[in-house]
């Protein structure tokens, strides 16, 4: 369940960091938002959702070598950023649109920890301790 995971995650971080890096423009009228200004703003926040879904191939091919990672992005990042979208939404009035982004973050972020509280349980490495 783990490969899944990070499958969907790393999948929806590169559409979504693809799309801001491409088609900025579109994407904010798409969402009934203003550009976003100055452009590199949107470009590195691209930049980071792109390198996020990269880096779920690192679980994708070892979930158990990888949980770290997963806690990180998932209920950390995704959680966090679930939210960052609530909060501008009830406190700087930002387009009601925005929502799909929390609850996408949400459920992705709920759905993996749900999967690494279920999982298989890394076992301790017993060749790095000493003495």
């Amino acid at each position: 369940m783990l490969r899944f995971v990070a499958l969907v995650s790393g999948l929806y971080d590169l559409l979504v960091g693809a799309l801001l890096l491409l088609a900025a423009p579109q994407l904010a009228a798409a969402f009934g938002s203003p550009p976003i200004t100055p452009p590199v703003f949107g470009d590195t926040n691209a930049l980071f959702l792109i390198c996020v879904g990269l880096g779920y191939l690192l679980p994708y091919r070892d979930p158990a070598r990888w949980r770290g990672y997963l806690w990180i992005m998932g209920p950390v990042l995704k959680s966090g950023g679930a939210l960052v979208f609530l909060r501008d939404y009830w406190l700087r009035g930002s387009p009601a649109s925005f929502l799909l982004f929390a609850a996408t973050d949400g459920a992705l972020a709920l759905w993996t920890l749900v999967a690494l509280l279920r999982g298989p349980r890394p076992r301790p490495d017993v060749s790095r301790r000493s003495g």
